[in-house]
């Protein structure tokens, strides 16, 4: 059986605001098997998930990824300690999906992320705010 989904803190909100597109082919079509086909099919809350505080599932495929780092990793960095602090969460901690959005809804609000995503070059997408409004609204 294999281990759990291991995501970064900031990919949590990245997998809530997901809508098929990203750096490369081979990146999308990952994320796309991951959340698309994982965390938002219909059995995707019971996923296990442990936060860890490198490279992850989501950035094997990432043509920006440098082993365990980032070509941008200041700015991943800042990006997972802003994430961390919004969702209370620290590598090693583990949980499924659905305390995942359960812990989003309760403790990230529409309109928090132009604070928790500062330099994400995705937020002006609007599709993260979309989907946190949509879980609000759920």
């Amino acid at each position: 059986m294999p281990g759990p989904l291991q995501l970064r803190p900031h990919h949590f909100l990245c997998a809530l605001g997901y809508r098929g597109v990203g750096y490369s082919d081979g990146f999308t079509a990952n994320m796309t098997a991951i959340v698309t086909d994982g965390l938002k099919s219909r059995d995707g809350d019971a996923t296990e998930i442990e936060v860890i505080g490198a490279t992850d599932d989501i950035c094997a495929p990432c043509p920006k990824r440098r082993g365990d780092l980032c070509t941008d990793q200041a700015k991943i960095s800042a990006l997972d300690l802003a994430h961390s602090k919004a969702l209370g969460v620290r590598p090693g901690d583990r949980l499924t999906w659905g305390q995942a959005k359960a812990r989003i809804r309760s403790l990230v609000q529409p309109g928090d992320l132009s604070g928790i995503c500062t330099g994400c070059q995705w937020l002006e997408l609007g599709y993260c705010e979309a989907s946190l409004k949509n879980l609000h609204d759920s």
